[in-house]
């Protein structure tokens, strides 16, 4: 599996991700967009499906509503929902972040980030492993720190990590953020913008790993 986002209509660097045809899934963080509606997250849908069509997404923080629309109807909405990939793992996903400085698009209270947080986790909390995709990164780790060094993820996502302690979690949002952190047993990854680089996942039946990536030379 291929996970990135933040994307922000930079849609070059799809190209450069050499694991894309092969990819599992391909998996969108959030931030498709610059405050942009349907017509911007289509081109770099389009975009990846030169490379793969099995794609998994959800709305960041500067994508408008409209677009949470637009993925439920192709089927590929991760916010809010819980999808099976087999029988051994599964992958649920809470888009948007709270609030922020800036009145973005798609901002959520804590409260309502629980609320699709647990409704997703109901769809798939019997299945052994688990994937979390969050665009906001979880609270007080490495993966939520803003150039002045202050702490700006959600700690909701954080709370319900400690509690429940899913495999992964790969979130975004925090573009300068790009690192990996632990909670307990579930591994933290941030890739950063899509500029930074991206982040693969391995899943052999049994065990997940995962790492950030970078790019190498651009596709031709």
């Amino acid at each position: 599996m291929v996970a990135f986002g933040d994307i922000h209509g930079q849609e070059n660097y799809i190209d450069r991700i050499k694991e894309l045809p092969q990819a599992d899934w391909v998996i969108i963080t959030g931030d498709l967009t610059n405050a942009g509606g349907k017509v911007a997250a289509e081109r770099v849908i389009k975009k990846i499906r030169q490379y793969n069509s099995n794609i998994l997404a959800q709305i960041g923080n500067m994508d408008r509503l409209e677009i949470d629309q637009y993925f439920t109807k192709l089927g590929i909405n991760l916010h809010g929902r819980g999808v099976k990939l087999d029988e051994n793992l599964a992958i649920f996903g809470v888009g948007g972040s709270p609030p922020t400085p800036f009145n973005t698009p798609s901002e959520y209270e804590e409260e309502e980030i629980a609320a699709f947080l647990y409704t997703a986790y109901e769809e798939i909390k019997d299945v052994s492993h688990k994937i979390l995709i969050t665009h906001s990164p979880p609270y007080g780790t490495t993966t939520d720190i803003v150039g002045r060094g202050e702490h700006v993820g959600s700690k909701v996502i954080r709370e319900f990590i400690e509690k429940h302690q899913p495999d992964l979690c790969i979130c975004g949002h925090i573009h300068e953020s790009r690192n990996k952190d632990q909670i307990g047993r579930t591994l933290i990854l941030n890739p950063g913008s899509i500029d930074r680089g991206y982040a693969i996942i391995h899943w052999n039946g049994e065990e997940l790993r995962a790492s950030l990536a970078s790019y190498n030379k651009i596709r031709r």
